[in-house]
């Protein structure tokens, strides 16, 4: 999977506490989504996806064999 987290949370000039704050997850959460070692479920993405006000699949892009 990969993430424009890191390029959202730039334009918004977020850092990872205020924005695991805003989604409510933790920092530890929103960085490991930034280093792809975590896959955030359904629940999570949107309401990352709602900070930034874009639709999942725009922050979100999966992988054909993931799916």
């Amino acid at each position: 999977m990969k993430s424009r987290l890191k390029e959202l949370r730039a334009r918004e000039g977020y850092n990872q506490t205020q924005l695991a704050k805003l989604a409510k997850v933790s920092r530890q959460t929103i960085s490991l989504i930034e280093r792809g070692e975590y896959m955030p479920s359904l629940l999570i993405a949107v309401r990352i996806a709602r900070v930034f006000n874009e639709p999942v699949e725009s922050v979100f892009q999966f992988e054909e064999e993931e799916l």
